[in-house]
């Protein structure tokens, strides 16, 4: 799979820049709401994984095009347009939330954004998408699913037998890997006998790349030649984004797992601060992305302020929308 490099866009760039701090500030928001207990439940952030979200919502068709994520959710959702306060409501449990409080950090979903909903079934977002995707091909949508999941996922029945339904019926899919390295607490390399995981795509016939994760603009450029091929009739494909966390696998994780340095590393090659230097090399003043940030941020922490004075869900609501 080959996608022609080109010049950045500036605007492009901002607009990344946009996207990913407000990830980041969201997580950061949501973790100090954790520890205080304001928001409760599990809680898996997304740090420094912000540039695939961000480079990947900037190549669909939203809401046309659906996102199936894992639980690992909160960059998809917010990349892809859910609204700010909406998100934090849900995840403190208020009425006001995306799904009414309900779903939480781990099971939220923002269907009119595109984002059909997080899974903490390990890689059962797969099949979902791809049931997702064939049905486009009878509804007259056109639409193209992104089924998204990290490297741990790939060894799990469900994804392989999604590979290869979704190559048979050329299925307009893209999968994509978000590889931090990581599967829980577990290196890729215990699990598996190569860690290069985008190869498996040739053993089911589709093409398959392995790109940088932490630079949007090429994950931009490498889903939406993945979308177009896909909205064309020439099936699915997997994309490996490399990438780190830069926090633990989930809140309150002593990181025990990871050598020394790793994180050290990981932070120096993390998203933010690479695409400020590439608009520094782009001409961009120095006031411009400070301003850029600072807005951002300032946008997070109303939010927040304005989702913590919202009443609390009503308990005796807790059957509604539930389906068994």
């Amino acid at each position: 799979m080959h996608v022609e490099a080109h010049e950045p866009d500036t605007e492009q760039l901002l607009a990344h820049l946009r996207s990913m701090v407000r990830i980041r500030e969201f997580e950061s928001e949501i973790h100090r709401l954790r520890l205080e207990g304001t928001v409760v439940g599990s809680v898996h952030l997304c740090s420094g994984q912000e540039a695939i979200y961000a480079g990947a919502a900037a190549a669909l068709d939203l809401p046309r095009d659906l996102v199936f994520p894992t639980y690992r959710g909160h960059g998809w959702a917010l990349a892809c347009g859910a609204p700010l306060v909406g998100m934090f409501a849900e995840l403190m449990g208020r009425a006001t939330g995306v799904n009414g409080g309900r779903g939480g950090s781990a099971y939220l979903s923002v269907p009119e954004v595109g984002m059909m909903g997080e899974n903490s079934i390990v890689g059962a977002g797969a099949p979902i998408a791809v049931g997702a995707a064939l049905a486009s091909r009878y509804d007259g949508s056109g639409r193209v699913t992104v089924a998204a999941f990290g490297d741990g996922a790939v060894n799990q029945g469900s994804v392989h037998e999604a590979f290869n339904f979704a190559a048979v019926m050329k299925a307009p899919v893209v999968f994509i890997v978000e590889n931090n390295h990581w599967s829980e607490l577990t290196p890729i390399t215990a699990t598996t006998t190569s860690d290069r995981l985008f190869k498996r795509a040739s053993s089911y016939g589709m093409p398959g790349v392995r790109i940088d994760g932490n630079d949007p603009e090429i994950v931009r450029r490498t889903v939406d030649h993945a979308v177009r091929n896909a909205r064309a009739g020439e099936g699915p494909t997997l994309i490996e984004a490399m990438t780190d966390r830069i926090v633990g696998h989930y809140i309150g994780d002593a990181q025990l797992y990871r050598a020394e340095g790793e994180l050290d590393r990981a932070l120096a090659a993390e998203p933010i601060g690479r695409i400020i230097t590439e608009l520094h090399r782009n001409g961009v003043a120095e006031a411009l992305i400070n301003d850029t940030v600072d807005q951002v941020t300032a946008s997070v922490r109303r939010a927040s302020e304005r989702a913590q004075s919202a009443p609390l869900a009503d308990p005796s609501t807790v059957l509604e929308h539930l389906y068994a």
